[in-house]
């Protein structure tokens, strides 16, 4: 997915906010825009301005699984009032499946582990808070692009992000990782002066933490993404396959570039969409 400036103008953003929040319903349920995840008095005004979610309800009024969703752009950039976000979210709520979109802080304002913490922190606010939507707490689903797709992974695997809140990997029903970065991120890298052709795998990396009690995994990527991020995730997967895990399937979808893998998911029978809405009602089923 094309990255946006940081800054992008003020019409620019109304217009985009304006096609993505004017209505306060959906064509298949209801909108609820802005909700702060964090409410510590203690917060940043970065965080502050930063640390909310938007949620996509679906027509079925209780007991609907839910997907806590990330947004790509290296955590350098990225907003959840993006078209894309708005089209994919509403997607998957039109599938029954209710979708938390969620801002978090974004480098360099931000510093690893600061943006990770932001994502553990809006998957324990819905944790706590979708049954008052009608939403079923044990089948929330953790899932994201590319820079999103790191932080589900490093948030799941490396449980002190969720011990921290209060919550362990059990309250997690499944992670979906699309086009994901399981060594340390290039932007953590970056953050810490280490060159973009070094790579490594210590504690801000999802591999570091292999084990094989981990929740369900569906990774997705596409035959055509970034040289080697598709062997990373291969790696991975073998990994866990290899410590006796039985619950990490890796789908590589044809024809799919980093980007084209995302923006293509709200389009009628597409491969990701089914594959996600598939794993989550199958996953949901069994919760």
């Amino acid at each position: 997915m094309s990255r946006l400036p940081r800054r992008v103008s003020s019409v620019v953003c109304c217009l985009l906010v304006f096609g993505i929040c004017h209505a306060a319903e959906l064509p298949s349920g209801k909108f609820v825009p802005n909700l702060a995840y964090k409410n510590d008095p203690a917060l940043s005004a970065y965080e502050t301005e930063r640390c909310k979610l938007d949620l996509y309800l679906p027509a079925q009024p209780s007991g609907f699984p839910t997907l806590v969703w990330f947004y790509g752009g290296g955590m350098t950039t990225g907003f959840k009032e993006q078209k894309i976000n708005g089209d994919i979210a509403r997607t998957f709520a039109r599938a029954g499946i209710a979708v938390a979109l969620a801002d978090y802080r974004l480098s360099p304002k931000a510093k690893f582990p600061g943006y990770v913490e932001d994502a553990a922190a809006a998957f324990a606010w819905v944790h706590e808070n979708i049954a008052k939507y009608g939403g079923d707490p044990a089948k929330i689903f953790m899932g994201g692009h590319s820079a999103g797709a790191y932080l589900t992974s490093l948030v799941a695997m490396d449980p002190r992000y969720l011990h921290k809140l209060g919550l362990d990997q059990e309250a997690i029903a499944g992670l979906i990782p699309v086009s994901g970065q399981m060594m340390t991120h290039f932007t953590v890298r970056a953050e810490r002066g280490i060159g973009a052709n070094t790579i490594i795998a210590d504690e801000a990396a999802p591999i570091y933490y292999a084990r094989k009690d981990t929740p369900p995994f569906l990774i997705l990527f596409g035959d055509y993404d970034w040289p080697a991020r598709l062997e990373k995730n291969q790696y991975f997967a073998a990994e866990e396959k290899s410590l006796g895990n039985p619950q990490v399937t890796l789908q590589i979808i044809k024809d799919r570039k980093h980007s084209t893998i995302v923006a293509d998911i709200p389009n009628p029978g597409d491969p990701v969409a089914q594959a996600i809405i598939a794993f989550i009602k199958h996953i949901s089923a069994q919760r």
